[in-house]
């Protein structure tokens, strides 16, 4: 019996055949759902999801290369397997089906060993995609992992406009030398849920995660209006988190947590750095060395969210922030204008 959890899709404009043929789908195991043409059939597949699509080529309304035309534009559809099955003869058909995106090729009157075989393999490597597109999105961010669905995975950068942030749990060395790795391991997956929870809803892309520290981009690798504004509302929102947090920390006998959390804005550089058997997401430039800088400084400004003036400007006054001047970060040749949000710490 088929392990498929979906059906088959058949279309078919020759009623006879359609019937028969379905049938012997049946018959392998398979759930079978029939259209008569190709309208029909992109009309269903755009509503429900099928295992893979026997097509036919020659039907009205829309034959089958303009089917294969419309899935290979769609993202949504263009991994479906698709086997063609037709009378049409000549290797220049059959190319120009494989061209456009089918999975196989079978002449009427289709065999039935034939296409059980045929069947099978194709759905063999649908299992392999679909368990390929699921390692990315589990271990790469949502937004990454759309991107290489869409552009596909190659090393190398493009210049964007981003916002930057930086955050890390202040005295954590501490905090692991007076407490068990289980506590610390605890510790660690609490923070980085409500981190990640606080960045996702503004948009951004937690890329990279070092310890108790992390960075996220706001505006790549899906450009988005307002990045500034939401970097700076994702920070807000962890702050607000981990305070809250940290007072259930307390009732329970435990030492508060703190955060610190600095964002710069501007151009970088973001793409795929690594090799080709191991990469990851990432941004650099100036913008993310005054981020970090600028997370760093929290321990000496006593605040807990700092800022670049870039950040600041193009905020225009949506938030209660201040001022602390022109100061001189570690590793900076040139003084950077701060500025902190106001919190209720």
């Amino acid at each position: 019996m088929a392990e498929s959890t979906n059906p088959i899709l058949l279309v078919e404009d020759n009623r006879v055949n359609r019937l028969l043929l379905a049938r012997q789908v049946q018959q392998l195991g398979y759930a079978v759902e029939a259209v008569e043409n190709g309208r029909l059939a992109l009309e269903l597949l755009r509503r429900q999801p099928f295992e893979l699509v026997l097509l036919d080529i020659e039907m009205p309304e829309l034959d089958g290369f303009g089917v294969l035309e419309q899935l290979m534009a769609d993202p949504q559809l263009r991994d479906l397997p698709v086997i063609v099955t037709s009378g049409l003869e000549g290797v220049a058909n059959v190319v120009r089906c494989i061209e456009l995106g089918a999975e196989d090729y079978l002449q009427k009157p289709v065999n039935p060993i034939l296409l059980k075989a045929r069947i099978g393999a194709s759905l063999e490597k649908k299992k392999l995609r679909d368990q390929q597109r699921e390692l990315v999105r589990r271990f790469a961010t949502s937004e990454v992992a759309q991107d290489v669905e869409r552009s596909g995975f190659s090393l190398g950068g493009r210049h964007v406009d981003a916002a930057v942030l930086f955050c890390d749990i202040r005295g954590f060395t501490g905090i692991v030398e007076a407490n068990t790795p289980e506590f610390v391991i605890e510790l660690l997956n609490t923070y980085y849920t409500l981190m990640f929870d606080a960045i996702n809803e503004q948009g951004g892309v937690v890329n990279q995660i070092i310890g108790d520290g992390l960075m996220a981009i706001f505006g790549a690798p899906i450009p988005m209006p307002g990045h500034c504004a939401r970097a700076l509302a994702a920070a807000i929102e962890m702050q607000t988190m981990m305070e809250q947090f940290s007072l259930e920390c307390e009732a329970a006998g435990q030492a508060p947590v703190r955060i610190g959390i600095g964002i710069a804005s501007g151009p970088v550089i973001a793409g795929y750095t690594g090799t080709q058997t191991r990469a990851t997401y990432t941004c650099i430039g100036d913008t993310v060395n005054i981020a970090a800088r600028l997370e760093a400084h929290t321990k000496l400004a006593l605040r807990p969210i700092l800022m670049d003036v870039r950040t600041h400007q193009a905020l225009n006054g949506q938030f209660d922030t201040e001022a602390l001047g022109p100061m001189q970060l570690k590793g900076k040749t040139c003084e950077v204008e701060i500025f902190a949000v106001r919190t209720s710490t």
